[in-house]
């Protein structure tokens, strides 16, 4: 099994800044991609950024300038900094990870998603 498991978010006041952690772990052989995605009430899941593992980044236009996304491969780990943050950022952020996962004599193509982290931006 794989498990994403994410981590920093909170509340925070317009202009602010907040660090969200996504740590994949279990029987993984490799990660092609990973990702924070993003849900609001009451409106559909949308892309925030990714990351590829030989460091490709993709930015939703609303956040490029004040988001960054990296990675640490011999982590697993993808982090999400976020800057200048406004209350429309208010949302459930959720990590995603394409991988391949094993056992290596039956290893098979996956995309798992952690459980989401609230983030809560006031005006």
């Amino acid at each position: 099994q794989v498990q994403l498991v994410e981590s920093g978010g909170g509340l925070v006041q317009a202009g602010g800044s907040l660090r969200l952690s996504c740590a994949a772990s279990g029987s993984i052989l490799q990660i092609n991609a990973m990702g924070w995605y993003r849900q609001a009430p009451g409106k559909q899941r949308e892309l925030v950024a990714t990351i590829t593992s030989d460091s490709k980044t993709n930015y939703a236009d609303s956040v490029k300038g004040r988001f960054t996304i990296s990675g640490d491969n011999a982590k697993n780990t993808v982090y999400l900094q976020m800057n200048s943050l406004k209350p429309e950022d208010t949302a459930v952020y959720y990590c995603n990870a394409d991988l391949i996962r094993g056992p290596y004599w039956s290893k098979r193509v996956e995309n798992s998603w952690g459980q989401g982290t609230q983030v809560t931006v006031s005006s």
